[in-house]
């Protein structure tokens, strides 16, 4: 979230589970629903698959399982998130896509130190507050590190 003091960035508000996740909109190309995923042979777990985007193929995270989540079924609210990272375009699949809100910098939080601790907590930020709940903001830039994205490419 590369924001000045009072300045406000753009968040897409994504769901895993019962959580809600925020990315900042500058890291995402467009957000698509799921389409014919074809399996990786030898990939990691958290691996989709991958699909046919326009001509160019494009790997499938699936978000759940890359945070330790168990893995749940593709439905009509499944979208992926499409990112672009060190040249490589790469969806990030997620339950449901809600809604963009608006954060201002007063209102984002470093992450509580028992949090920080944990293995994932490497993919995120800190955490929004907005006025109906709390936000967990991710950076999709550090959900796969460079040997994954090499692999993955």
């Amino acid at each position: 979230m590369q924001a000045m003091k009072g300045e406000t960035v753009q968040v897409i508000v994504f769901r895993l589970g019962e959580e809600r996740y925020g990315v900042d909109i500058s890291q995402v190309r467009e957000i698509i629903r799921p389409t014919q995923i074809t399996r990786i042979p030898n990939a990691p777990d958290f691996v989709e698959g991958v699909i046919n985007l326009r001509g160019q193929i494009t790997t499938i995270v699936n978000l759940r399982k890359r945070f330790g989540m168990p893995p749940t079924q593709i439905d009509n609210d499944t979208r992926i998130i499409v990112v672009e990272y060190n040249n490589a375009v790469i969806g990030m699949m997620v339950d449901t896509v809600n809604e963009v809100k608006y954060l201002s910098q007063k209102d984002i939080e470093p992450l509580p130190s028992i949090i920080t601790s944990r293995e994932e907590a490497k993919f995120l930020k800190g955490v929004g507050k907005l006025p109906d709940g709390l936000l967990i903001l991710i950076d999709l830039n550090k959900v796969l590190n460079e040997g994954e994205v090499e692999r993955l490419r």
